[in-house]
């Protein structure tokens, strides 16, 4: 798939993706802008932004505006806050292109924060934080990223601290988007059935004279480990939620496809052997995922799963086992062939509509400053070989970078530090 990028004068990239056979159009803004880019006292205030930003523009003075607006042409929008960027978008049926593009800008640019809708919406972020704190298989998540980071950007939760929501004024709001919210930390992506020069037309007349300035940036994330470390959160639960999280590599490290496929082998997919392993053999669980996750200044391979509490430690040794194997043994060309195109198809199966187009592309050129086609990708990951894994594996794979996060009914974590090893 061809896609093009443009760099206006004053700092914002442009990329276009025309895909002549969708009868969709995305349009997304990218910001450099999240939870890392806080500090302790304003942390949440990305996130809190982001939700703003819907509250009413110079254009478009309330809520209610923006939603009508797009709800009369059956679009879809909504908006997203991580650690490293805030992204805002709107989907609709191709007629409707300048339609979506001028209210995205409009959210992007103009947003007025209303303080009566601040005051309201401190209320609605509490209430996300509550309910996120409910989900333990998504909560579990947040105490990993403590765990790994502590306190620091890295390990602060992005929806913040709710004294912090509470405490936060109009003015944070203003000065926050002054600093992060500048074109040269932007990137607009614009998929689907489109013409390169009717996106250009329009992009030149909204944000062409926006003017550039000094972007602030983010803390460097600092990562001190010499064994294995346990958080565990007491909550009466039916499951027991765990992460094993390794260190590893950064966005830029080229073991990334490496990893991306040691993952697959773990945990992608029914076939995986955690899934076999956990789930068919031993009966303990429904899900169990493995991955790496990455970010621009460090990155962590994970294991998930949400399993029986009377048998969470022998699931422990159970994981811990299937990685040492990955130490020890290569992976027959069988099983890494199944994986590697098990992750090539998924991948390309996830980029069939618009808006996941957008975002494949403008994360990479948000992140890395470059961007790399699905062929590209699937090049890389069919190039991985099985003594490239076992190399991997022995490096992070280690008890130095080992750490487990977990929710359910336990008090103490000794228990754990007994079985915590590889």
């Amino acid at each position: 798939m061809k896609f093009t990028k443009k760099v206006l004068e004053n700092g914002l990239r442009v990329i276009t993706v025309p895909m002549k056979d969708n009868p969709t159009v995305t349009v997304l803004v990218l910001v450099e802008a999240g939870s890392k880019y806080e500090t302790k006292d304003i942390n949440g205030l990305s996130h809190f932004l982001e939700h703003m930003c819907f509250k009413g523009t110079t254009k478009r003075p309330k809520a209610i505006d923006i939603s009508k607006e797009l709800d009369a042409i059956g679009s879809q929008y909504n908006a997203f806050t991580g650690q490293e960027y805030t992204g805002y978008y709107a989907k609709s049926g191709a007629k409707h292109f300048k339609k979506i593009f001028d209210v995205v800008s409009d959210i992007y640019l103009n947003s007025t924060f209303p303080e009566i809708e601040m005051h309201r919406e401190k209320g609605v972020i509490i209430e996300e934080i509550n309910m996120y704190e409910d989900m333990p298989n998504r909560h579990v998540q947040d105490l990993m990223m403590e765990l790994l980071y502590g306190d620091q950007p890295a390990g602060w939760n992005i929806a913040g601290q709710k004294k912090n929501i509470l405490n936060m004024k109009r003015d944070d709001f203003i000065k926050y988007k002054k600093a992060h919210y500048l074109p040269e930390a932007t990137t607009l992506v614009v998929s689907g059935k489109i013409n390169e020069k009717d996106v250009m037309k329009e992009v030149n007349k909204i944000f062409g004279k926006v003017l550039s300035g000094k972007k602030e940036k983010k803390l460097k994330v600092k990562e001190v480990q010499t064994k294995p470390e346990i958080l565990v959160k007491f909550k009466k639960t039916d499951q027991t939620h765990f992460v094993l999280g390794m260190r590893s590599f950064d966005l830029f490290n080229k073991k990334s496809s490496i990893l991306a496929v040691l993952g697959g082998v773990l945990g992608g997919g029914m076939s995986s052997r955690l899934f076999q392993k956990l789930r068919e053999e031993m009966g303990v669980g429904y899900y169990v995922r493995a991955y790496n996750d990455t970010f621009t200044d460090h990155g962590f391979f994970q294991v998930s799963a949400g399993v029986d509490n009377k048998r969470i430690d022998e699931v422990i040794v159970a994981v811990l086992e299937e990685c040492k194997k990955l130490k020890e043994n290569l992976v027959e060309e069988d099983e890494l062939n199944k994986v590697k195109e098990c992750l090539i198809g998924n991948m390309k199966l996830s980029l069939e509509p618009s808006d996941d187009i957008a975002n494949f592309y403008g994360g990479q050129e948000l992140l890395k400053r470059e961007m790399k086609s699905a062929e590209e990708k699937a090049s890389e990951i069919r190039k991985v070989t099985a003594k490239q894994i076992k190399d991997v594996a022995n490096i992070i794979f280690t008890n130095d970078k080992l750490n487990l996060a977990l929710i359910g009914p336990f008090k103490d974590k000794s228990k754990f530090s007994k079985i915590l090893k590889f």
